[in-house]
Formats: C-alpha cells, sequence, structure tokens
C-alpha cells in the first residue's frame, strides 16, 4: 500500500506544503515564495516572514491536496520541518503540522531542514550506496557531510563566516545587482572570462575541510570599490564569472578531498546554489575523471520546498521515528540531532 504524507515547509521565506507517496513520488509540491516581498529590503526579514507564513498556510496546505487529488482521510502521515531557520517562520509550520496530525490521529515526522535538502536528491531516482558525501550550499548554509546511512550524518566541514549563498547575496548587492544575488550572478556572469580577475581562495589549516568566504566578499568589494575611484569601466560579466570561479573552486576542492578521505563514491549537491550552472559544470566534469557518482536535484527543488520534507519524512516512518504532538521549532538544529 502506497505512504502518502503531507510535507510543511516554513523555515525561512518560502510557504510550502507537498504531498509525496513512498518517498519518492511527488503527487503536489506548492511553493509560495516571498521573494517580492523581501526585495525591497535587500534581504529576508524575519517578522514580515513570519507574518507571511500565517497569510498563506491553510491555503497552500489546501492547493497541495487539491493538485494531488486526495483528501485528508487518504494521508498517513504529517511531516514537517522543525529546524535550523527563523524561530517565527518555523513556528507556523511546527503548529500547523502538529494541528492536522492530532486532529486526524496521525504520526507526526519531526525533519531537519538541511537533512531536508540532501533527500531532494532522492526524490524520483534510487538509492545510493553508502558512504555518501553531501555537499550543502544555501543562503544560510555551507556544510560537507558525511552520510553513514539514513539518518546517520557526521558533520565534516562547514564555513566559518558566510555561507555560500549568502556571499552571492552581498557580492550583488555590492555591484548593484539586486537581490537574490545568486541567480543574477549566474546569469551575468554567463559568457564572462572567469580568469580576468584572480580572486584569492582561503587556505585554512591543513586537514581541515572548513570554508571560508569573508576574504573572497572583501576582495570582490576592494576590487569594485578601486576601479570605480579610478574611474575605470567595469565589465560585469568577467567581475562576476571570476568571483563565482573562486567560489565554486574553494566547494569543489573540499569536496572531493573528503569523499577521497572517506572513501564515497558518490556526492549529493544540495541547497539553492547547488543550481549554479558553474557549481553543476566543474563538480560534474571531476566526478567524471575520477569515477565518481554525483547527483544533484533540479532546480525547483534546490531551493526550499516541502517535497524534499516528505521524501525525509518518509524514510523516518520506516523507523517509526515520530514526533510528540508537543514537538516545538527550534532555530539552531544541529544535523543529527533529535530534539523532540
Amino acid at each position: 500500500m502506497s505512504i502518502k504524507i503531507l510535507s510543511i515547509e516554513t523555515s525561512c521565506d518560502d510557504t510550502c506544503a507537498a504531498l509525496v507517496a513512498d518517498g519518492t513520488n511527488i503527487l503536489s509540491n506548492v511553493v509560495f515564495s516571498q521573494e517580492k516581498v523581501h526585495k525591497i529590503f535587500g534581504g529576508v526579514v524575519p517578522e514580515v516572514a513570519s507574518r507571511k507564513h500565517l497569510e498563506l498556510i491553510n491555503e497552500v496546505i489546501w492547493k497541495a491536496l487539491d493538485e494531488a487529488g486526495i483528501d485528508f482521510n487518504s494521508l498517513d502521515a504529517v511531516g514537517v520541518t522543525y529546524g535550523p531557520g527563523l524561530a517565527g517562520a518555523l513556528l507556523v509550520g511546527v503548529a500547523a503540522a502538529k494541528a492536522l496530525a492530532f486532529a486526524l490521529d496521525l504520526p507526526l515526522l519531526a525533519v531537519n531542514h538541511i537533512e531536508g535538502h540532501l533527500y531532494a536528491n532522492y526524490l524520483g531516482r534510487d538509492d545510493f550506496s553508502f558512504p555518501v558525501i553531501g555537499l550543502v550550499v544555501s543562503g544560510g548554509h555551507t556544510d560537507l557531510i558525511l552520510i553513514k546511512n539514513h539518518g546517520c550524518y557526521e558533520l565534516i566541514g562547514r564555513t566559518r563566516d558566510d555561507a555560500a549563498g549568502e556571499v552571492f547575496d552581498k557580492v550583488a548587492r555590492t555591484l548593484g545587482l539586486g537581490y537574490p544575488g545568486g541567480p543574477v550572478i549566474d546569469r551575468l556572469s554567463f559568457g564572462g572570462n572567469e580568469d580576468a580577475v584572480n580572486f584569492p581562495r582561503a587556505r585554512l589549516e591543513e586537514g581541515t575541510f572548513d570554508f571560508s568566504f569573508s576574504g573572497l566578499k572583501t576582495a570582490v568589494a576592494n576590487f569594485y570599490l578601486k576601479a570605480n575611484q579610478h574611474g575605470e569601466k567595469i565589465n560585469l560579466a568577467d567581475l562576476t564569472a571570476s568571483f563565482q570561479k573562486a567560489v565554486v573552486d574553494a566547494l569543489v576542492e573540499k569536496t572531493f578531498q573528503s569523499a577521497q578521505m572517506y572513501g564515497a563514491k558518490t556526492i549529493l549537491m544540495a541547497g539553492g546554489v547547488a543550481s549554479n550552472r558553474r557549481l553543476r559544470l566543474f563538480i560534474k566534469q571531476k566526478a567524471d575523471e575520477k569515477g565518481l557518482i554525483v547527483s544533484y536535484p533540479e532546480p525547483v527543488l534546490c531551493t526550499d520546498n516541502a517535497a524534499m520534507i516528505g521524501c525525509c519524512a518518509y524514510y523516518k516512518y520506516l523507523r517509526s521515528d515520530f514526533a510528540p504532538y508537543s514537538l516545538n521549532a527550534v532555530p539552531d538544529l544541529k544535523l543529527g540531532e533529535n530534539k523532540y
């Protein structure tokens, strides 16, 4: 019998609900983006995001059910992101999921947002052989994760300052390109000379898989300011391509070093930056050279969505890893923690 899970994701500024059957079959995946709301502020405003979630959550859930062509009585469980993320935003999704699970007498499945991003790779695909290296790159996270089995993780590397997506946004703001910065820079850099400017790569201590992007962010800002002060014409395609290459080089280098150390044959990419064309191309080329498998979701599943939460929730369902109806949001939740 097919296991149908209604999943909810409200960790940041996207209000999401989805129906996923048996962990891989997406019956519906509804995402209401608040991008236009936050664009005028140049970034996400937590209080505004929370209020928009409150306005939209019921509508989004009903739309997900309608698109899937099923009703509440056909559900087997309810899954929800309970951390990490913005406290107020998370609370809206958690409250909605608890109310539904309690009213329908269904199991409640609590999902880590980062774990959900990794499981986006399982939607519509076969299982992967463990161990696996996961590279999560988004506006709030840049993490390297050793995945030993379903639900068994070890964080082996993370950013020490700006996340990759965050530095894309900050550089775009410096260059006057608007928000969000990742897609704009990706488009603008297409056709640019990525060797035009030799931006620095952070060199951390030997043996670490951590990242650092704050120095790169400062180098781009200084280059742009100096060029403007001297009245020099700036080729934005070359500048953004050079910056993007510096980010991608760091991500790819650490990812393959960790895969070699831990004997992983598969690399899973996840998060909004995983849809970056330069990153996808370079990591695929490198994987082909080394005989490794690399997987990344289609772009719509790289950004925040509830289908990935439903996929992860399914594996929790199989393990009977149910959360109590007293579940609370955990804004600083760490991967591998169960705080319920």
